[in-house]
Parts: structure tokens; C-alpha cells; sequence
């Protein structure tokens, strides 16, 4: 078993743990409602949203209105059982986000959701959400801009929060695989605050955030 193999793994086992509750907790419902009101719609077809989990950025897009092909991938299975329940209609993997088992240029909006702190490697992760993009496409993260998760076993599963709790952090990760930020908003609701950003291809966007 190779060092990502064992931390894709503990990732998942303490997911799997985590999914019969995880939607009970009210700072994860708000930050999905919260994302999908953030996120421009009108010429999207098909979403990917990456550590979808049991799919709450999803199904939020799709109470808000987003009729989109809805795509959704996550290390924990059990994560995506959940999700099944309640996207029966959704296509859903089990997978790594820098290994995505889609085409080229298949989406128009990647979303992320307290997802990127977790990946051994979110420069490879960027990459590859890039490379599934559609021309002009997006991406939506959100992340911890105060406080955030840390597990336990931190010796084969460290997380990162602080590359990515500010807009010129977020905006100096983006210019490292060529998009940039184009707009962001911060997000609170009895909870950490949350960084929520839209990067877009460097030739699409122009940074006014």
C-alpha cells in the first residue's frame, strides 16, 4: 500500500464513521445553501463537485434550481451511500480528486467544499479539476478562513488549513495551474468562518474580488 493509498484511507475510514450523522450538523447545511446561492448558474450543464460526501453541495444546487448533469466523488463509500439516497439520479464514484474518471473538458463548474485542506497533494487536485473543465468553466471552493477539522491520527492524515484561509492565498494557489479569483465572500453562521471563492481560467476571469 503506497503512502496515498494509507491516507485515502484513513480519510475514508473516519468518513465512513462520520456518514450516518454528518448531515445533522447545522454548520454544513448552511455552508452548502450558502455555496449555491454563491454560485452562478445560467450557463452551467454539468457540475462536478469533488468530496461530495453525502452530496449536500448537490442537492443544495438542485433545491436552488440547477437542472444540471450532477456528478459527485468522494474517497468515503459510506459517504456516498448517503448521497445515493438522496441524488438517485446522480452520477456518483468513489475516487481521488487529482485521479478524476472523467473526460476532458466535461463540466462548466467544479465545485469543493471543505474539501481541499484534506488532499495530500491540491496543486495535482487543481490540475486535474482544470483538465475536466470546459472552456470558461469555474471553480467554487470553500474553505476555513478561522479554526477547521484535525483528526486525530494527524501522523498519516495532516490536513492544511492555512494555505487556504484568505482570498490572496486562495488567489496565489490559483495562479499556480493558471486561474485566478474572481470573486469571493466570507460566511458564518454560528460557526468558523468560511472563505467561499470562484476561480476562473486566467483568460476567462478578471480579478475583482
Amino acid at each position: 500500500m503506497t503512502v496515498l493509498d494509507a491516507r485515502s484511507e484513513a480519510i475514508s475510514e473516519v468518513f465512513d464513521a462520520k456518514a450516518p450523522h454528518y448531515d445533522e450538523d447545522h454548520m454544513h447545511r448552511g455552508l452548502a445553501r450558502a455555496v449555491a446561492e454563491f454560485v452562478h448558474t445560467a450557463d452551467v450543464t454539468d457540475v462536478l463537485d469533488v468530496a461530495t460526501g453525502t452530496g449536500l453541495v448537490l442537492r443544495a444546487l438542485q433545491d436552488a434550481g440547477l437542472q444540471s448533469g450532477m456528478i459527485g466523488v468522494d474517497v468515503s463509500a459510506q459517504m456516498l451511500a448517503v448521497a445515493h439516497a438522496h441524488l438517485p439520479t446522480a452520477t456518483l464514484a468513489q475516487g481521488d480528486a487529482a485521479a478524476l474518471p472523467l473526460g476532458a473538458a466535461s463540466v462548466d463548474l467544479v465545485t469543493c467544499v471543505t474539501g481541499l485542506h484534506l488532499f495530500p497533494d491540491p496543486l495535482a487536485a487543481a490540475r486535474e479539476w482544470r483538465r475536466v473543465l470546459r472552456p470558461g468553466g469555474r471553480i467554487v471552493t470553500a474553505t476555513f478562513a478561522e479554526g477547521g477539522f484535525h483528526p486525530r491520527n494527524g501522523a498519516v492524515f495532516a490536513v492544511d488549513h492555512d494555505s487556504f484561509r484568505t482570498p490572496e492565498l486562495l488567489r496565489q494557489f490559483g495562479q499556480t495551474f493558471g486561474f485566478t479569483v474572481t470573486r469571493h465572500r466570507f460566511w458564518s453562521d454560528k460557526s468558523p468562518q468560511m472563505l467561499i471563492t470562484e476561480l476562473a481560467g486566467q483568460e476567462d476571469g478578471h480579478d475583482h474580488s
